[in-house]
């Protein structure tokens, strides 16, 4: 991790200041002097290197302007499948901290680390003591539809990794991310430790909206085309109904779709919900056998900087997922 120096940064000055006396230049010391501040000044701020949005959005709302923050991934691009090119893995190698959500989400990022493992760089697993949820159907799901052995890809999909979708799990997201950036920057702490206050107040403020909008609903399911909900639907009492796996691109066999359609049928299901960062193919086409209407649920997984630039982030795509919902549970 590169840190500023003091020591080194004390000598240096103290080395100048001494050769330009010495040399009777008094007026030259002056600007040597705040060159040698500059310089050192631009080095001081953070370097900081994110995976995907949401990660990248919980850390702006903690450091504000006082770091430089990269993004890996584009919006629009698939974290899951995601490959860090060269150019990437050496910026993660030499940035003061890199931040991910967790190792069954960006499955790339344990090999990664190995190969820079004598690295400075601060890493921080963003989920890391949150209890994940493990669902054997969808390892079985999984396990049918790709039709291979028992393997660590299919291990992979059976935990399901967003948690960010959960905006109390976020919050604890908030603070891990906040407890990384203390450890590489400690100078800042009561900076992180305030703006990582505010920012959780919003989410707060979110879950209770959460709350109040489901409270007393009768209808607490939804169909979704990516099983990447249960976390939220675990949160607030309602019941995730997935057409696919926890692999978005994954196309649900013909008797999957069957079973789905007499559901839909059945529980007068009205929407089907499929995600901004995917194809809609495999809801349109349920939708179409059933007769019900789309509507997006986003996976907030990539936001485009256009939509950042008008102020959409973490917590606006948040209560549009949550109006979305409404047309399903109430």
């Amino acid at each position: 991790m590169k840190k500023v120096n003091t020591v080194k940064l004390l000598l240096s000055l103290i080395g100048s200041t001494a050769l330009l006396v010495a040399c009777g230049t008094e007026s030259s010391q002056s600007g040597s002097t705040s060159e040698v501040e500059s310089s050192e000044s631009n080095n001081e701020k953070l370097q900081i290197v994110t995976t995907f949005y949401p990660m990248y959005d919980f850390t702006k709302n903690i450091v504000q302007d006082t770091a430089d923050i990269s993004l890996l991934i584009p919006a629009g691009t698939e974290p899951h499948d995601f490959e860090p090119s060269a150019k990437m893995v050496a910026d993660i190698e030499n940035a003061d901290v890199f931040i991910y959500n967790s190792d069954d989400m960006e499955t790339w990022v344990p090999s990664v680390l190995e190969n820079i493992k004598d690295s400075e760089t601060v890493i921080v697993n963003a989920s890391e003591g949150i209890d994940f949820i493990h669902n054997e159907e969808l390892e079985e799901h999984d396990h049918e539809e790709n039709h291979v052995e028992d393997s660590e890809e299919d291990h992979v999909h059976a935990i399901d990794p967003h948690v960010w979708l959960d905006p109390v799990l976020a919050q604890t997201e908030v603070l891990t991310i906040q407890a990384g950036l203390i450890e590489a920057d400690p100078d800042n702490v009561d900076l992180y430790e305030a703006n990582a206050e505010t920012y959780i107040q919003k989410l707060a403020d979110l879950d209770q909206e959460f709350e109040k909008a489901f409270e007393g609903a009768e209808n607490r399911t939804f169909v979704t085309q990516h099983a990447a909900f249960a976390y939220l639907a675990q949160q607030y009492d309602l019941t995730q109904i997935a057409i696919s796996g926890l692999s978005p691109e994954l196309e649900p066999s013909p008797a999957k779709l069957a079973e789905l359609s007499v559901f839909a049928k059945e529980n007068n299901v009205n929407y089907i919900y499929f995600e901004d960062n995917a194809s809609s193919k495999i809801a349109e086409t349920l939708a179409t056998e059933v007769g019900v209407e789309l509507a997006v649920l986003s996976p907030i997984e990539g936001i485009t900087q256009e939509d950042q630039d008008v102020g959409i982030d973490y917590i606006q795509l948040m209560k549009n997922n949550l109006e979305s919902l409404k047309k399903s549970i109430n």
